[in-house]
C-alpha cells in the first residue's frame, strides 16, 4: 500500500487528504500540537502524530525517522507553503523522491525566485539583496523609486513595506536587525496583477488556469478592500502571454511535480507581465473553489493524484476540463454572520460560510455576465458589509 506523509503547520488540505484515502493509500499526518481539535476530515487518516512545533529541525527529523522504523513512507507532501523547506529536509535525509531543498528555496525564497527567474530571460521588476550597503545605495540611486521592502520568505503580502526614500530603506534596515538579510528590495511596479495555478507533472504543465484580481493583493492588505479575482478570457492574448511565462517560469525553476501558484504583473506603462512571485502551493482565499467552479478541476485533489500516481510508477492524466467562466469576492465583515440572501442571482455556485465573512464564487459559461456581476457586487459589498482590520504581521492560517 502506498504511504503518504502529510505535514502541516496549518489546518488545511482536507481535499488532499480525503483524495489519498479515495485513491486507496495509508495516510498519515504530522501537525503541531496546537492542531490536535483542529477540524481535519479523520475518516481520511489512518495516523495522526503530533510535535510541539515545526521549528525544531531536529526534533522534527528524529520524530519522523523514528515514524518510518515501522513505515516506508512513499512521499512527504507539505500542506502548507510554509512546510515546504522541512518537508525539503525529511526528502533529503529519508531519501524519498521529491523536490530537495535547492530546488525548494527557489519556490520560498523571493530573491532566490526572481534570480533564477531573469537567469532565464524572464522579465522580472528591479531588485537588490539587502546585504551590502553600498549595493543598495547604488542600486536605489538608479531605480527610480517607490521601493518594495520585502521579506524573502514570508507568504502573501505579509511584511511588505513600500518606501520612497533611500533613508527610508536604511531606517528600515535599522529596524530589523539581523532580519534584514532576510529581505530584498525592489521595484514598485505599478500593474494589474494576474495569476496563474497551475498542475505540474514530472516537470510539464498539465493543467493551467489564468485569473486577474480585481485590486492587486498588496492594497487590500494593507488598505482594507475586497478581495476579488476573475477568470482571463479564454483565447487572448493575455491568457495567451501567461500561459507561455508560466511554462518558461516551470523550467526556470525546476519544478518536479505538484501544484503551482504564481503571480504576474501587467504593467500599467508598457502592458507587457513581469513575474512577481510563485509558491508550490493551492491559492489562498478560495481560489481553489473558483478555479474548480471554472474547470472542475479541484487543485488539491489533482496535486494528491499526481503525487500518487508518481510514487505507483503509474501515468497520470487531468481530469476532463470545463471551459466556464468564475470569479470569487471576499471581505472582512461588520457582522459576524453576514446575511447574503440578497444576492440571489443563479450565477452563483459558493457562499462563504465563516465568522465576520461574507464571500460568493459566481460561474457562467459568458466571461462577460461574471465580470459584470462582480463590478455590481463589488460596490454592494463595500456598502453591505465591509470591515478593515491592519494587516497581519505572520500568517494566521
Amino acid at each position: 500500500m502506498t504511504t503518504i506523509l502529510c505535514i502541516a503547520s496549518y489546518e488545511k488540505g482536507a481535499d488532499f487528504l480525503r483524495e489519498c484515502r479515495q485513491l486507496g493509500c495509508h495516510t498519515v499526518l504530522l501537525t503541531v500540537e496546537s492542531l490536535k481539535a483542529a477540524g481535519w476530515p479523520r475518516d481520511a487518516i489512518d495516523e495522526f502524530f503530533y510535535v510541539p512545533s515545526f521549528g525544531d529541525r531536529e526534533g522534527l527529523l528524529n520524530s519522523v525517522s523514528y515514524l518510518a522504523r515501522a513505515r516506508r513512507f512513499d512521499r512527504i507532501v507539505p500542506l502548507d507553503e510554509f512546510d515546504l523547506e522541512a518537508a525539503s529536509m525529511l526528502r533529503e535525509h529519508l531519501r524519498i523522491p521529491g523536490m530537495g531543498e535547492t530546488t525548494v528555496r527557489r519556490f520560498r525564497d523571493k530573491l532566490a525566485m526572481r534570480q533564477a527567474a531573469a537567469a532565464a530571460g524572464i522579465p522580472v521588476p528591479e531588485f537588490t539583496p539587502a546585504f551590502n550597503d553600498e549595493q543598495v545605495r547604488d542600486w536605489t540611486a538608479r531605480v527610480p523609486a517607490p521601493w518594495m521592502i520585502k521579506p524573502r520568505t514570508d507568504a502573501a503580502s505579509i511584511g511588505i513595506l513600500k518606501v520612497d526614500r533611500a533613508e527610508a530603506v536604511f531606517e528600515a534596515f535599522e529596524a530589523m536587525g539581523d532580519r534584514r538579510s532576510r529581505c530584498l528590495v525592489e521595484r514598485y511596479v505599478p500593474g494589474d496583477v494576474y495569476h496563474v495555478d497551475s498542475v505540474v507533472s514530472e516537470k510539464d504543465v498539465l493543467f493551467a488556469a489564468t485569473h486577474r484580481y480585481a485590486t492587486p493583493p498588496f492594497d487590500v492588505a494593507h488598505a482594507g478592500g475586497i478581495f476579488a479575482s476573475r477568470t482571463v478570457e479564454r483565447g487572448s492574448p493575455e491568457e495567451a502571454a501567461l500561459l507561455a511565462l508560466n511554462r518558461d517560469l516551470v523550467e526556470a525553476l525546476g519544478m518536479l511535480r505538484g501544484v503551482l501558484h504564481t503571480e504576474f504583473i501587467r504593467r500599467h506603462d508598457d502592458g507587457t507581465f513581469v513575474f512577481l512571485e510563485t509558491a508550490a502551493r493551492v491559492g489562498g482565499a478560495n481560489i481553489v473553489e473558483m478555479v474548480e467552479a471554472a474547470t472542475g478541476i479541484n487543485l488539491w485533489r489533482e496535486w494528491a493524484r499526481v503525487e500518487v500516481a508518481h510514487a505507483r510508477n503509474e501515468p497520470y492524466t487531468i481530469a476532463q476540463l470545463r471551459n466556464e467562466y468564475a470569479a470569487v469576492l471576499i471581505s472582512l465583515a461588520r457582522q459576524e454572520w453576514p446575511d447574503l440572501d440578497t444576492y440571489d442571482d443563479p450565477e452563483i455556485v459558493w457562499r462563504m460560510k465563516k465568522r465576520h465573512h461574507a464571500g460568493l464564487i459566481l460561474r457562467s459559461v459568458d466571461s462577460s455576465r461574471v465580470a459584470a456581476l462582480l463590478d455590481s457586487y463589488m460596490p454592494r459589498f463595500r456598502d453591505d458589509f465591509l470591515a478593515v482590520m491592519p494587516a497581519p504581521d505572520r500568517p494566521t492560517a
